[in-house]
């Protein structure tokens, strides 16, 4: 069985090397493997933390991967050779200030009820394990079960172990026979063929012809890392994240000494930095870890991951020979192995799949179109009730 894979961010190419491990000949097709939203990414494997009101489809996707990724990341440093900057060190959610700190204690109740072990700490306990932190600092929920990884780390080893397989180019269509995707076509008109064809190309995949229009929404955000200076390394040894007046900010160290600082999001359709962006992160991570300041800057990117409009991924097939993988929003590093998973299952598949229900159900595409109906058939034509313009009783 031969398998195309368009897109090789952390998606196309765990999903990649999990269809290679299961003896299928894969092809990953991109013009710049892993430098969109997964170059970007600050790689907190974080589903106590991720979990916001509104979002309940997401909290068992974001436990089963994250279930998944010790025995996912043992696997591929075996395979590769790679370090891939993973820590264990739990994460604390900081308050700013006391209403910040109101918010962090509704959280915490919405979080038991997903089943994730939380606790709140008072700002003296959390200075105490992470000195760094601002005296300003009020509270703290500490998630032994929150890790991070080195999402750069993490895609060069699976480029290592994937490098043969790899295409530089860019799909611009899919090819169709009988109904059936049956290959893609490349920028410059080369016409390849295979079994099955993944299109996991990010907010991109809007732009492959044939491929239905996905709702997928484009939303930027900015990164920035950092090196503090010797003499305050280690600076942090937990992820640090925190709401200042409200706004999410975060910090995450990597072992070799790198922070990572990110949060910001908006959806304005302009991929360049955002000065105000930038401002914001420094100002509220100073706010919580006011050292900060003393370190170098090394990088600032900024990149446009994909969005669903419920936040939860789009897996699914689309025909007999093609599947989609997209939508995984600011949760595609924790998703990886799960994403992985079910995106195999499903390419591995040549009709019809008789899956979890529940698990095919919360990332179907045709989620959306059943909700249409469902509101459809609710709503009453307005027009019915409606006397004709000009009309008498």
């Amino acid at each position: 069985m031969h398998v195309i894979v368009v897109g090789a961010g952390i998606i196309g190419l765990s999903t990649a090397w999990n269809l290679r491990r299961r003896g299928v000949s894969v092809t990953i097709i991109d013009p710049a493997p892993a430098m969109g939203a997964s170059h970007a990414a600050a790689g907190m494997l974080a589903p106590a933390a991720e979990v916001v009101w509104g979002q309940s489809p997401l909290y068992p996707l974001m436990r089963a991967s994250a279930d998944l990724y010790p025995d996912f990341a043992a696997e591929l440093v075996a395979a590769s050779g790679h370090d891939l900057g993973y820590s264990s060190a739990e994460t604390f959610v900081c308050a700013g200030d006391r209403a910040d700190l109101a918010s962090l204690r509704e959280l915490i109740d919405l979080q038991r009820a997903a089943g994730f072990d939380v606790s709140l700490v008072p700002g003296s306990r959390a200075r105490d394990l992470e000195p760094a932190l601002s005296p300003g600092v009020c509270g703290a929920v500490t998630i032994p079960g929150d890790h991070s990884i080195d999402p750069r780390r993490l895609t060069g080893a699976l480029l290592a172990v994937l490098g043969d397989s790899v295409v530089r180019a860019r799909v611009t269509g899919l090819l169709s026979q009988a109904d059936r995707t049956v290959g893609v076509e490349l920028e410059d008109g080369t016409r390849l063929q295979a079994d099955q064809v993944v299109v996991a190309a990010g907010g991109s995949c809007n732009d492959i012809s044939g491929v239905p229009a996905l709702p997928l929404r484009q939303v930027w955000g900015e990164v920035i890392r950092l090196r503090a200076p010797e003499t305050l390394t280690p600076l942090l040894t937990r992820t640090i994240r925190g709401l200042v007046k409200g706004r999410p900010v975060y910090v995450v160290p990597r072992p070799d000494g790198e922070l990572v600082l990110g949060a910001t999001s908006r959806e304005d359709g302009r991929s360049g930095i955002n000065a105000g962006g930038v401002h914001q992160l420094l100002r509220d991570a100073e706010r919580l870890v006011p050292a900060i300041l003393e370190a170098e800057i090394t990088d600032i990117t900024t990149r446009a991951r994909p969005g669903s409009p419920d936040d939860v991924p789009i897996i699914g097939r689309i025909d007999p020979g093609c599947v989609v993988s997209t939508g995984f929003f600011r949760h595609g590093i924790l998703l990886a192995p799960l994403g992985a998973n079910l995106t195999a299952d499903l390419a591995r598949e040549s009709g019809t799949l008789t899956r979890p229900t529940e698990t095919l159900a919360a990332v179907t595409p045709d989620r959306f179109a059943e909700a249409a109906h469902a509101q459809h058939l609710q709503t009453t034509p307005i027009e019915m009730f409606q006397q004709p313009t000009g009309s008498q009783l």
